[in-house]
């Protein structure tokens, strides 16, 4: 029926079949509600049936959303509060589509919850010098986790980390503590490499004195 309209509504009606796929995207199809072979379409133009075909476009580009703060109980029982960067793009539009509702929103809440786990395991003194190792352990398990969905997860930045306003002042006093003892340390090797140096300018043989 499709087609006897189309042919019935020439010229015309070549236009409703005409759609123009940008270079960044990729175009599902939809056959009287199944997929059409041949996997996603585009870039370029190419051709549906009205009334038929229906279809879908999927952004290839890459994405990048802030995971908000999440506030984590360590492992060693230490409250703070983090924030991520993930960086990722559609990498099977097919998937994207048929495997997961939304995939932007899928893929948000699972970083944020891949966050948590992580960081959960982690003692603070882990977290604040290993962040580097930290991103790159969630970008490998969010992307082994999205490969169904025909999502790459690219990169993961740890932005930042909070501690309590208590451990904050707690850590300041230890390190000038720290700094104070040292200064104490240098002064008092100071003193007694003066006190050497008079010393060692006196002649300590009597004999070659005379």
């Amino acid at each position: 029926l499709s087609l006897i309209f189309l042919l019935i509504t020439l010229p015309i009606s070549i236009w409703m079949c005409i759609v123009i796929v940008k270079e960044y995207q990729r175009a599902i199809i939809f056959r009287l509600g199944r997929l059409l072979s041949g996997g996603a379409k585009g870039p370029g133009l190419f051709f549906v049936l009205p009334c038929t075909d229906s279809f879908i476009n999927v952004d290839m580009r890459t994405v990048t959303f802030n995971i908000p703060p999440q506030e984590v109980l360590t492992r060693d029982s230490v409250a703070v509060c983090v924030d991520a960067l993930v960086y990722y793009r559609v990498q099977n539009p097919t998937l994207a589509v048929a495997n997961v509702s939304n995939a932007d929103a899928a893929t948000q809440l699972l970083a944020q919850t891949t966050l948590r786990n992580v960081l959960s395991n982690k003692n603070l003194a882990e977290i604040l010098s290993d962040c580097e190792h930290i991103a790159h352990f969630m970008q490998v398990t969010l992307d082994n986790a999205t490969d169904d969905w025909g999502i790459k997860v690219e990169r993961v930045e740890i932005k930042d980390v909070k501690l309590p306003p208590q451990l904050l002042r707690a850590m300041a006093s230890e390190a000038e503590a720290t700094r104070e003892a040292r200064a104490k340390v240098i002064a008092a090797e100071g003193e007694m490499s003066a006190s050497r140096a008079p010393a060692a300018a006196l002649p300590s043989d009597p004999e070659h004195h005379r």
